[in-house]
């Protein structure tokens, strides 16, 4: 099974860079896009539809924020849209997937970079994922966890880390949270397959031609429960893909829908 998450910055405008023709070559069994900035109105479903998927829209009341979208190969699935979460119920953050063999989580975190209040918000959504996941898990052991988690864990995943330690991201108690998820019993799939790798990121400011000096975080993600680890064939990162300020990411795992 193949699976891509992107943080596509908006659906449209992600598709007017050329996602729809990459994703039609790559023909991946799963598409998990976050911050879609969309309502399901908005996005040309026949599209998806004449590739074969099955779409499932959760956007956040506010238009033109946040929301996310699962786009399957497979019809046949339970579907959970939020994790009863209070702050950011409204914000289209979760969807999550039941299917027979596996659950499938897409997920956008939120930011907190916008102030106090939001990193209170965020700090709040990381307890209530792990008690979400803690959750689910007893229905089924075997889940997948992707999306925007907005956090760089090591200082392996971030081009500065001195300079960033005080930033929301690459804050000590994010990156304790990350930790513990792992303990928990997680696997983080990239590491697991590039477990050196350095200057692999997933995320560059518009600003100061980040990109191009390749001054990046690597804040998006695949993770596994560790029942799973042992049918990860590959994770990695698309970096050449331009169709936002996000490159997608994948997983190539012994698993079938």
């Amino acid at each position: 099974m193949y699976l891509i998450s992107l943080n596509c910055n908006g659906i449209r405008s992600a598709m007017k860079k050329g996602l729809g023709e990459w994703i039609a070559r790559e023909d991946p069994d799963l598409l998990c896009l976050q911050e879609i900035k969309a309502n399901i109105d908005d996005i040309d479903l026949d599209f998806f539809s004449e590739l074969g998927y099955t779409p499932t829209i959760h956007s956040a009341e506010k238009k033109g924020y946040s929301g996310t979208a699962v786009f399957s190969k497979k019809k046949e699935y339970r579907l959970e849209v939020g994790m009863g979460e209070v702050e950011t119920r409204n914000e289209g953050r979760i969807i999550s997937l039941f299917y027979s063999k596996f659950i499938l989580v897409n997920a956008y975190f939120p930011s907190g970079t916008t102030g106090d209040t939001r990193q209170e918000v965020k700090m709040e959504f990381l307890s209530q994922m792990q008690t979400y996941l803690d959750k689910i898990r007893k229905e089924n052991k075997n889940i997948i966890l992707c999306g925007d988690v907005n956090i760089a864990h090591t200082e392996l995943d971030i081009h500065n880390p001195k300079g960033n330690i005080k930033n929301s991201g690459f804050l000590p108690e994010e990156r304790e949270w990350v930790s513990k998820f792992l303990e928990s019993g997680w696997v983080d799939t990239f590491r697991k397959v590039h477990p050196e790798s350095k200057d692999a990121y997933s995320w560059w400011t518009y600003r100061f031609q980040a990109k191009k000096s390749n001054k990046g975080w690597r804040i998006d993600y695949f993770f596994v429960t560790n029942p799973l680890e042992k049918k990860i064939e590959d994770a990695g990162i698309y970096p050449e893909m331009d169709f936002s300020d996000h490159a997608p990411v994948y997983l190539k795992i012994k698993l079938s829908l």
